[in-house]
C-alpha cells in the first residue's frame, strides 16, 4: 500500500513537472539586416508584409525599440544581455542565451548570419547552421561560378557552419536562396522527434534586405513601377500611413527634414536605376516576410503558435552604402547572382521614415528598430497594441530567463546583465530600469533617460532632444537646457567607463 502511494505521489509530481516545463513558451526571435523602420506594412510601408501585419494585427507594436546602429554589435548584446562594450567580436566574457537556456530544458537553434569568428554549436546550440560574416551573395556565397551562371558578385567568401563541421567555402547548389535556405534549416529542426516535449529557442537571423540586392525575379516583378514617384514621394506616402495607423502623432513627431536628393534632378536613366533599386529592397523584405509565413504556417499545424513568443526586430538602421569593394558583372541583370547593387542614402532616408539618418548613426534612423511581439498566451493585450515604452536589445536576455522560470541561471563570475525583462510590457505595464540607456558606436555618443536624449557625433557640440514632444528630433534643446546637457553628459562619461568604453578627452 505504501509503495502505491509513493508511486501516485511520484507520478503525480512528475506529471506535474511536465506540465510546468510545457506551460514554458517556446521563442522564435526573428531579426532583419539593414531593413528599414517604415519598411513593414504594420509599420507604414507599401512592401506586401501580411504575415508580419498579421504577428502585429494579433500582438505588440513597439514603437521606441533600440538597437546599437551596427551588425555585430547588435548582435552582442541581443544574445548576451550586455552592452556590446564588455565583450569583443568573439562574444568573449559573455554567456550567449543557449549557454542559459540549453541547461535549463529548451532545445536550442540558431539558422542565419552570425556575423563573428566562432561557431554557435560550441556555444549552447544543438544546432546552428549559417555563415560567420557580415554580407554574402544570396542565390551563390561560394567561390565560384555555378554551371551556366556569372561568377557571383561580392566575393568575400566567408565560412559556413552546420552543426560541427565549418566549410570554407560553402558552394551550395543552384536551389540556394538564402532567405529560403535559412529558413528550410528552421523548418527541417522543428520536425525532429528528438526532445520534442521540451520547449525550443529558434533564432533565425535573416542577412535580407541587406546588399547586395538580390531577389527572385517573380518578387521583383510584384514591385515594377511602385517607386517610379520618386524619394519624397514614397516617404511622405510612408508618413501619412503612419500617421494613421496611430504610431506617431504630427505634433509631437513631425516629418524630419528630407535627407535625400532631388528626384527631378536626376536623368531618366538614374531615376530608372533608383526605382529599380528599391524594387528589389522591396522583393528582399517581401519574400522574408513570406518564408516568416512558412514558419508560423508550422506552428500552427504543430499547435505550438499560442505558447510560442515570435520576436521580430532589426540589427540597424538601414544602410545608406553603396560598397566599390568586391566584383561584378556589369552586364548583369540587377538583382541576379553576377549583380553587387545597394539602396544607398537617398533610399535609406525614405525607408527609415519618419527619422534622421541611417546605420552606424546616433540618430533615431541609425537606433531605432521596429519590434513585433506575438505570443498568444501571453500577451494580454487588445488586437494592434502599440507599446511607447523605450526598451533596448539588452533587454531580450532577461526577458528569456524570466520566461524560462527558475532553470535558467546565470553564471555569477560574468558581468551582470546590463538589461531589464520586457515581460511586463505584454500587460500593458513599464518596465522597471534604474539606469538610462546607453549607446556608443564609431563617431556617436548616445545617452536616453526617460523622455531626454543628449547625442553627439565625434567632438561636434552634444544635442538635447525632448522625445516626448519630438520623437523625430527637430528640435535641439542643448541651449535651453545646459544644465541637464551637463548632468547626462556626466553620466553618460560615468556609463561609458562602467561598460569598457575608451572615453575621448
Amino acid at each position: 500500500m505504501k509503495r502505491m502511494r509513493f508511486l501516485i505521489a511520484f507520478l503525480f509530481l512528475l506529471a506535474q513537472a511536465v506540465f510546468c516545463g510545457a506551460e514554458r513558451p517556446n521563442i522564435v526571435l526573428i531579426m532583419a539586416d539593414d531593413m528599414g523602420y517604415s519598411d513593414l506594412g504594420c509599420y507604414g510601408g507599401e512592401i506586401k508584409t501580411p504575415n508580419l501585419d498579421r504577428l502585429a494585427e494579433n500582438g505588440i507594436r513597439y514603437t521606441q525599440a533600440y538597437n546599437t546602429s551596427k551588425c555585430w554589435t547588435t548582435r552582442i548584446s541581443l544574445l548576451t544581455g550586455l552592452y556590446h562594450h564588455r565583450s569583443d567580436r568573439d562574444f568573449r566574457n559573455t554567456a550567449l542565451i543557449g549557454e542559459v537556456l540549453r541547461p535549463a530544458g529548451y532545445r536550442t537553434w540558431w539558422s542565419g548570419k552570425h556575423h563573428a569568428g566562432f561557431n554557435p554549436y560550441d556555444r549552447g546550440f544543438d544546432h546552428f547552421a549559417g555563415f560567420l560574416g557580415g554580407a554574402i551573395n544570396f542565390w551563390n556565397p561560394g567561390d565560384r561560378a555555378r554551371d551556366g551562371e556569372d561568377t557571383p558578385g561580392w566575393r568575400a567568401v566567408y565560412s559556413w557552419a552546420f552543426d560541427d563541421k565549418v566549410i570554407n567555402p560553402y558552394n551550395p547548389s543552384k536551389e540556394f536562396f538564402a532567405t529560403d535556405s535559412f529558413t528550410d534549416w528552421s523548418l527541417e529542426w522543428l520536425n525532429e522527434k528528438r526532445d520534442s516535449a521540451k520547449p525550443f529557442f529558434l533564432f533565425l537571423s535573416y542577412n535580407a534586405p541587406h546588399w547586395p540586392l538580390h531577389a527572385h525575379p517573380e518578387d521583383i516583378a510584384k514591385y515594377e513601377g511602385v517607386y517610379d514617384r520618386g524619394y519624397d514621394a514614397i516617404r511622405k506616402a510612408r508618413y501619412q500611413r503612419q500617421l494613421k495607423i496611430g504610431l506617431f502623432d504630427q505634433k509631437t513627431a513631425p516629418l524630419s527634414e528630407p535627407e535625400h536628393e532631388s528626384w527631378k534632378e536626376l536623368s531618366p536613366k538614374e531615376r530608372e536605376e533608383e526605382a529599380l533599386r528599391m524594387e528589389i529592397h522591396a522583393a528582399m523584405v517581401h519574400r522574408m516576410d513570406q518564408n516568416i509565413g512558412r514558419l508560423v504556417k508550422k506552428l500552427e499545424e504543430t499547435d505550438k503558435l499560442k505558447n510560442t513568443l515570435i520576436l521580430f526586430l532589426v540589427d540597424n538602421g538601414a544602410s545608406h552604402e553603396r560598397p566599390k569593394r568586391g566584383l561584378k558583372n556589369p552586364e548583369a541583370e540587377w538583382g541576379t547572382v553576377g549583380s553587387f547593387e545597394a539602396i544607398g542614402q537617398s533610399w535609406a532616408n525614405v525607408v527609415n521614415s519618419p527619422f534622421k539618418k541611417w546605420k552606424v548613426q546616433g540618430m533615431e534612423g541609425g537606433i531605432c528598430t521596429p519590434l513585433i511581439a506575438h505570443w498568444p498566451a501571453g500577451v494580454d493585450l487588445p488586437k494592434n497594441s502599440i507599446s511607447r515604452v523605450p526598451c533596448h536589445l539588452i533587454d531580450f536576455f532577461p526577458t528569456f530567463m524570466e520566461l524560462a522560470g527558475d532553470e535558467a541561471t546565470y553564471p555569477n563570475d560574468l558581468p551582470r546583465l546590463d538589461g531589464v525583462s520586457l515581460k511586463p510590457t505584454f500587460s500593458g505595464k513599464k518596465v522597471k530600469r534604474s539606469d538610462p540607456l546607453f549607446f556608443q558606436y564609431g563617431s556617436w555618443q548616445v545617452i536616453r533617460q526617460n523622455q531626454w536624449k543628449l547625442v553627439q557625433r565625434k567632438k561636434e557640440p552634444w544635442q538635447l532632444y525632448d522625445l516626448s514632444k519630438d520623437r523625430t528630433e527637430t528640435r535641439d534643446l542643448a541651449l535651453q537646457f545646459p544644465e541637464k546637457v551637463k548632468v547626462l553628459k556626466i553620466r553618460w562619461t560615468e556609463m561609458a567607463k562602467e561598460v569598457g568604453t575608451v572615453v575621448s578627452k
